[in-house]
């Protein structure tokens, strides 16, 4: 990670903020405010609604080495903000997004909540301060969208973009960052939800994260990751024995209370993690339509939410032509495996020669909303 540090390579380093919305050199902390000239005069925009606003316009050859973001996570008009918020990147004056994701779950913040995770590439820290460290190369352009889908204009989006402009012949042979997101709100009974559908290309799948809210009792993680390459049709060439095996736990995730009865041990790693677990509805937790009623007239229940990673940075899946990858639904009731159907969301990340993303809208507002 560090050893290109102790060889000097010339590149110029550039950062894109509301108050340098160009990464113009020389050109950032000019805007005024009440406290004088050059005094953070502007540190957020306003995401009107249903518009695609672009942050980051970025012409030549670089790479983008650290986004961070911070939003929201609730209005007068509701909850899910960051689900209803739509990151994409575009490469290279393409017209498919190459990232095409809600801005919380890009950030493995599923379900529209916001929680802390601590990973290598990924990290929100207290509170709600969302960083990516993905490295995205682009050979001759770089634009970077959010479009607000939700009730009304979100005021005080804050951002930051930071870069590096190089000489068009280093990034010749670099790929394309790419992240797609799906999601089923009822998984079908035998049939294993898609993470990534079939593309033709050459690279490294790099990343997953899943969001899965249970709706049947019982142990949800049996299922397998299946991943089919370079022609795998029936059968795939790489597979896990179990979705807490994938993301690097074992046993359902359990510990044990002194009364014997168990929970489920959240943790965060560099490479994988399980960071959310909770069956409580917060949503409604600091939030008033001004009517008065209460906002927890109806309870806070809620059903039960799992937010899990794991990122392949240093053991990528490797594809020559193509790459499918799946997901089993499959639970345990303590006495035999079952087949189950539950509401599932996913992030699938890789590196690919085509700047392109998969050609298909995310879905309509009410199959963003999280149960």
């Amino acid at each position: 990670m560090f050893s290109s540090l102790t060889e000097y390579n010339s590149f110029a380093t550039r950062a894109i903020t509301p108050e340098n919305p160009t990464g113009t050199k020389g050109k950032a902390a000019m805007t005024a405010s009440e406290l004088g000239p050059s005094r953070k005069g502007k540190a957020s925009i306003t995401l009107p609604v249903n518009e695609e606003i672009t942050i980051a316009d970025i012409n030549g050859s670089g790479e983008i080495k650290h986004m961070w973001f911070t939003i929201r996570d609730h209005t007068e008009q509701g909850s899910f903000i960051m689900r209803n918020t739509i990151l994409r990147i575009y490469w290279d004056n393409e017209t498919v997004p190459a990232v095409n994701c809600p801005l919380g779950d890009f950030f493995c913040n599923g379900f529209g909540e916001r929680y802390d995770v601590n990973s290598a590439p990924i990290v929100v820290a207290p509170t709600g301060g969302m960083n990516s460290y993905f490295e995205m190369p682009f050979k001759k352009h770089a634009r970077i969208t959010i479009t607000n889908l939700f009730r009304q204009d979100i005021r005080s989006f804050f951002y930051t973009i930071h870069y590096e402009l190089h000489d068009q012949v280093d990034e010749a042979h670099k790929l394309y960052f790419h992240a797609y997101w799906n999601r089923e709100r009822q998984t079908q009974i035998q049939q294993d939800y898609t993470l990534l559908p079939e593309i033709s290309d050459h690279g490294y799948y790099v990343g997953t994260f899943i969001a899965l809210t249970a709706l049947e009792r019982y142990w949800w993680g049996e299922g397998e990751f299946k991943f089919y390459l370079d022609g795998d049709h029936k059968y795939p060439t790489i597979t896990s024995t179990g979705m807490e095996d994938y993301f690097g736990g074992a046993w359902a995730f359990h510990k044990y209370n002194e009364d014997g009865t168990t929970y489920p041990a959240t943790f965060c790693t560099p490479y994988l993690g399980f960071p959310y677990h909770s069956n409580v509805d917060h949503s409604r937790e600091h939030f008033s339509t001004g009517k008065p009623n209460s906002p927890h007239a109806f309870g806070n229940d809620g059903l039960p939410q799992n937010a899990l990673y794991r990122w392949h940075l240093v053991d990528p899946i490797s594809f020559d032509d193509n790459i499918h990858v799946t997901l089993q639904q499959i639970g345990n009731d303590d006495v035999g495996l079952f087949e189950r159907s539950d509401d599932l969301s996913s992030v699938a990340y890789w590196y690919g020669a085509n700047p392109n993303g998969i050609t298909n809208s995310l879905p309509a507002k009410e199959n963003l909303r999280p149960r």
